[in-house]
């Protein structure tokens, strides 16, 4: 329970200032579906703090942070998480060529069988995004 009211309490924290009077306009959710079903309160944080508020940091451009997080994802063994993140590295100006770039890379530093499981969800991606006919 302890565990429980310190997460709550650093949540708390680092969430950015309500201010009752103000009026913002209601951006999309980014969280899917399925975690505003099981875990409304992941859906929250996922929305106001990790998407409203640390990517939206001006420390790191988009682009360099979408390369931080694929890294970390790939090299964490990730898999179910990268097509989202490929495709936002994408949006945020990271080419094909530097997100295959990235993956040769981790093959030496996270391991062979990580790299070729970020090859496989690439190439979807890829694939996806030309039938959309998206350039990047």
């Amino acid at each position: 329970m302890k565990l429980l009211a310190t997460a709550f309490a650093a949540c708390a924290v680092f969430a950015p200032p309500v201010d009752a009077g103000a009026q913002e306009p209601r951006r999309a959710s980014v969280a899917p579906p399925k975690v505003h079903a099981v875990a409304p309160a992941l859906a929250a944080y996922t929305d106001e703090v990790l998407f409203g508020d640390v990517w939206e940091r001006q420390d790191l451009s988009p682009r360099d942070r979408s390369l931080v997080t694929i890294t970390a994802l790939i090299a964490g063994g990730h898999v179910e998480q990268t097509p989202g993140h490929f495709n936002r590295a994408l949006d945020n100006g990271v080419t094909r060529a530097e997100l295959s770039g990235v993956i040769t890379h981790l093959a030496f530093y996270a391991g062979w069988p990580r790299a070729m499981s970020a090859v496989t969800v690439a190439d979807e991606v890829f694939k996806a995004r030309d039938a959309a006919g998206k350039a990047n």
